[in-house]
């Protein structure tokens, strides 16, 4: 990747992105969230990554921190939770589909993938599978969209307060 090709990019940004993940970023189109500390923490990316693989996670967090926190809500249960709550709650259940049609239809922006047409991410709309993904989607979008992103989301500690996490070697969450 390089800058030329993402020309609304900032190369600090990629090159960010890059600590962050320990790898080259695919596929991004934009800087979709910033932490509170000014480092990108979601990026946003094609439905079809540049070697031509359909990719339905239009939203994609990259701050090790981040998902660190996230995959402890994980392990404590959250998406098994989160998943029973949509069986006992009709209103919750038809407000995650609305999650599920504002993210094809934000992907969709990006072009069509036929391999991938009518799946977003995450488990929607019928279940919580990776809640990577809805809270990539509330911080990227904003508060209202998602509501399971945005309950998972205020879940989550202060990922932020131990400084940049563009500086730190991405294997420290890993």
């Amino acid at each position: 990747m390089t800058a030329e090709s993402h020309p609304d990019i900032d190369r600090a940004d990629l090159d960010a992105v890059e600590r962050q993940l320990g790898r080259l970023p695919r596929g991004v189109v934009e800087i979709a969230g910033r932490c509170p500390c000014g480092c990108p923490t979601v990026v946003r990316t094609l439905p079809r990554l540049p070697d031509g693989t359909p990719f339905p996670t239009s939203f994609y967090a990259t701050c090790p921190r981040l998902t660190g926190a996230i995959s402890t809500l994980e392990a404590n249960g959250m998406m098994r939770e989160m998943t029973q709550e949509l069986k006992d709650d009709p209103e919750l259940a038809s407000a995650y589909r609305a999650a599920h049609d504002d993210y094809l239809r934000r992907r969709t922006e990006l072009g069509q993938v036929e391999e991938i047409d009518g799946i977003s991410a995450g488990g929607m709309p019928d279940r919580v599978k990776c809640l990577h993904v809805l809270v990539a989607h509330s911080i990227a979008v904003g508060p209202g969209v998602n509501p399971l992103g945005d309950k998972a989301l205020a879940a989550l500690p202060n990922w932020w307060e131990n400084g940049c996490c563009s500086n730190i070697d991405h294997r420290e969450n890993a």
